[in-house]
């Protein structure tokens, strides 16, 4: 029996197949198309929108976009790669319509168009909400650390800059010990002439000034830490115990379809600090009067929690717990008794303790309680406290907020559990799935752009798989 043949290579055909004929009606590319031209491109900032009146003409900003689109959906983010898709591949063929603009106008386009690209990843928001594609009433809030495009050995803080000049100082001056001494212990060992003793004290001054210079620039610049391939990221603790050169990425998920509502990259690697600054834009965005977001304890903060409540965010954050060097549970501070009357604190020996001065720790106030001479009497002070003046219990001033986003979070454990299904998702698929698990660029402005360019690509890919490339090419074509 005989195999299935294809067509003979040399076979001219009379009628050649148009191009559209090899892209089926359900394939994805169509959506990209037809998104794109959407768009307005001067509107959004991109460069070169309009065509010039002479000179060369450049390529229409609207084609590399799909380039770069069709590449991050189909896991292929190198300039390079895009260069080579765009020669072989039919949906790129089709796409950019035989265009083949090489890998360095690729590399161009993104780096000269960041804020144009962000405005897109936010179109495409807005669009979402438009179709009613977000629930607008839960946001769970995360942040996942992703390399940074710099090794650990050239991360540099002052410990190891310092580390690094006492060795070269100690070199030289062994090699300066060596231009003295004129002896030579053995006939068949090799010492080096004075020649090539100054030209290695001259490599390692070489290398004293790239440190001092990166002494002076965390100086300037009022950071701790710097690298010299990309000096914007920061050594972070990653989910596997290590440390890696990374960026902390901070998304907000919608939990209706988990599509994210917005996402940027910081270079700080705690998340403390985020939740107010993400749940109010991702407020804003929705357009609402009110939203429940749903966070882990890393956020848990004082400034950002009462921001949340003056802005209407309802938030359900737990409370990081802090046992310091209280062995016996039965001391811990939740087992002090606030009596709100009196303002006193009853220990669990039954005596109480009375407001002293106020502190104030990261712009936080606090109230101090102690009671130094029931302390020095207590026969159970060895289980309560370490401290020679006695147990201290410091309240927040804004405790009676806390207590309500605490207790709010006990109550709803089961609205709580969603947060982790609903922010892994898109760093599972980001991750995961497609290996975005590092970033190409560098800088902090150009990560942000190629973070949108993730997160959009992963929008687009969960719209398609929700309405259907058929549907979305309906609700966009011209009418």
């Amino acid at each position: 029996m005989a195999y299935i043949k294809g067509e003979d290579r040399n076979q001219i055909t009379l009628f050649p197949e148009a191009m559209d004929d090899y892209i089926s009606e359900d394939n994805p590319v169509r959506v990209i198309e037809v998104f794109v031209n959407s768009l307005d491109m001067k509107e959004l900032g991109f460069q070169r929108a309009e065509a010039n009146d002479c000179g060369r003409p450049p390529y229409n900003p609207r084609d590399l976009l799909k380039l770069y689109l069709y590449g991050y959906l189909n896991r292929i983010r190198s300039s390079r790669r895009l260069e080579t898709e765009a020669s072989r591949n039919i949906e790129l063929i089709w796409l950019l319509q035989k265009l083949k603009p090489d890998f360095k106008t690729i590399a161009d386009f993104r780096k000269d168009n960041a804020k144009a690209i962000k405005g897109v990843f936010k179109h495409f928001t807005l669009l979402c909400k438009d179709w009613d594609l977000y629930g607008k009433e839960i946001v769970a809030i995360d942040g996942s650390k992703f390399r940074a495009s710099n090794s650990k050995r050239s991360n540099y803080n002052e410990k190891k800059i310092q580390r690094h000049l006492k060795y070269i100082d100690d070199k030289i001056a062994v090699y300066l010990s060596e231009l003295d001494d004129n002896d030579q212990l053995e006939a068949d060992i090799h010492v080096p002439s004075a020649t090539e003793i100054k030209q290695r004290i001259e490599e390692l001054q070489t290398r004293k000034k790239k440190y001092i210079d990166l002494q002076e620039f965390m100086k300037e610049t009022g950071t701790k830490e710097t690298g010299t391939t990309d000096p914007d990221a920061r050594l972070m603790a990653v989910n596997n115990n290590g440390i890696e050169v990374s960026y902390n990425v901070q998304t907000a998920v919608d939990q209706k379809h988990k599509l994210i509502i917005e996402s940027y990259a910081i270079n700080n690697p705690a998340d403390q600090g985020q939740l107010s600054n993400m749940a109010k834009q991702a407020k804003e965005i929705l357009d609402v009067k009110e939203i429940k977001v749903l966070a882990d304890k890393g956020y848990y903060s004082t400034k950002d929690l009462i921001e949340c409540d003056a802005n209407q965010i309802e938030t359900y954050v737990p409370k990081q717990r802090f046992t310091g060097s209280i062995a016996n549970s039965d001391f811990q501070p939740d087992k002090f008794q606030y009596d709100q009357e009196q303002d006193i604190y009853i220990c669990p020996a039954g005596e109480e303790l009375y407001q002293g001065k106020m502190r104030e720790v990261k712009d936080v106030k606090y109230k101090v309680y102690k009671n130094q001479r029931a302390c020095h009497k207590c026969d159970l002070k060895d289980q309560c406290t370490k401290s020679q003046k006695g147990r201290t219990i410091h309240r927040n001033v804004e405790q009676d907020l806390l207590a309500k986003v605490d207790e709010r979070t006990r109550e709803n454990r089961e609205l709580y559990a969603q947060r982790q299904m609903m922010v892994e998702h898109p760093f599972g698929t980001v991750k995961r799935t497609w290996g975005y698990n590092y970033f190409l660029t560098r800088g902090l402005s150009s990560v942000n752009t190629e973070n949108k360019l993730h997160f959009l690509a992963y929008n687009l890919r969960r719209v398609i798989n929700i309405l259907g490339v058929r549907e979305i090419v309906r609700r966009l074509a011209p009418i």
